[in-house]
């Protein structure tokens, strides 16, 4: 009777002190708290989630059903933050065990702060979309990008000084490592710059053709913190570092408001003045009474004849289509090419090609060339033989 009074009493003091002075029975009442509070969690993400997106569906406005969706996996680590507390509070720690635990509810809550901070920043993107006329859409990316970062950079410096960690000697060490690759990334910098003023004068956006000589030609697809994505028309990606789309001359196809037909048509040295007339004015007819073609004052249209060429005259033709889609512009540039060759041969004359001609008269009497006439060879008896 003895012994087993004596292996109740080994029961008992192991169940009320195990570790760190925690009996077993306010540990397992402890681990039961964390349990209910994950299966709050779930009960959370299935239902109340789920009824918060529903009300919100009935809104006018979409931003917070996006709202919603971004802090979704945010909400459900709540209920840790709070199973953790009330664990910590039902095993009734002290000292050191009391601080660890109050340090990780502190923790868990500020991380989930800067988690739904973090996940917010791309419904807010989607609200300044609105402001395009103001603030374009990579400059949108950039200050999204740039949020971010801030807020994972505060979010970590916040849990670190929880834990004791001081941050200020840290980011004087790190100031001092920057400055050191300050200096050998140079051109890292210089492109950021580059990227920043790109963007803030508008040069061009993604989805622009541009153009830099002996760069680059295609569409832009995103502007970066150090370089840019350009497509070119083969379909190849080209990484061009934003500065040389800073420093050299780019030329933003996209941002035409019209687009030049410029051309050269060179006819038969035979043509008459007054086929000359008739081709000119037929030819202005057509692109001044063509719905698809821009009209003067809104821009310059000229047929004009202009000058006499080695084996042509040539008339120049210059106007703009109001499109600007290279597909539709280059159907019209081939109806006025049939409309013309129409009225040049309506007129009666041709195209002209590259020729020279060659001019042979014949000389006066007193200046022609005496014939030459090659000496005989003196008779012989033998030729005379043969002959």
């Amino acid at each position: 009777m003895e012994t087993l009074n004596e292996f109740w009493m080994i029961v008992l003091e192991v169940w009320q002190d195990t570790v760190l002075g925690i009996s077993v029975g306010r540990l397992v009442i402890g681990i039961g708290v964390l349990f209910f509070f994950f299966v709050l969690r779930s009960l959370i993400a299935r239902f109340l989630i789920y009824e918060l997106k529903v009300l919100a569906r009935r809104t006018q406005t979409e931003y917070d059903d996006l709202i919603l969706e971004a802090l979704a996996e945010p909400f459900k680590l709540i209920p840790i933050a709070f199973g953790v507390f009330f664990a910590g509070q039902t095993l009734g720690l002290d000292g050191t065990a009391a601080t660890l635990v109050q340090n990780l509810v502190i923790s868990l809550v500020t991380f989930i702060i800067f988690w739904g901070l973090y996940k917010i920043t791309d419904p807010f993107a989607r609200a300044l979309s609105k402001f395009e006329h103001i603030l374009t859409r990579p400059l949108t990316n950039w200050l999204v990008r740039a949020l971010k970062v801030i807020f994972v950079l505060i979010g970590s410096a916040a849990i670190l000084e929880v834990w004791g960690i001081q941050v200020a000697p840290l980011i004087a060490g790190a100031g001092l490592f920057g400055v050191a690759i300050a200096l050998g990334a140079q051109d890292m910098f210089k492109n950021l710059i580059a990227g920043i003023s790109i963007i803030v004068e508008r040069r061009f956006s993604p989805g622009d053709w541009i153009k830099v000589d002996g760069v680059v030609e295609g569409t832009v697809e995103n502007i970066g913190f150090r370089s840019t994505l350009v497509r070119q028309f083969d379909k190849a990606e080209v990484y061009v570092p934003n500065a040389k789309l800073s420093d050299d001359a780019v030329v933003n196809f996209t941002k035409m408001t019209h687009r030049r037909i410029y051309w050269k048509l060179g006819v038969e040295y035979r043509t008459t003045k007054e086929q000359l007339k008739l081709i000119r004015d037929q030819i202005e007819d057509f692109i001044l009474s063509h719905d698809e073609f821009a009209k003067p004052p809104e821009v310059s249209t000229f047929v004009r004849i202009d000058k006499f060429n080695d084996s042509s005259i040539d008339i120049m033709v210059y106007c703009f289509t109001k499109t600007t889609v290279w597909g539709e512009w280059l159907a019209l540039k081939e109806e006025l090419a049939y409309r013309i060759k129409d009225i040049v041969e309506g007129a009666g004359t041709g195209f002209a090609f590259p020729s020279q001609s060659l001019y042979v008269e014949s000389l006066p009497p007193q200046d022609r060339p005496e014939p030459f006439v090659p000496p005989t060879a003196p008779a012989t008896p033998e030729t005379v033989l043969e002959r």
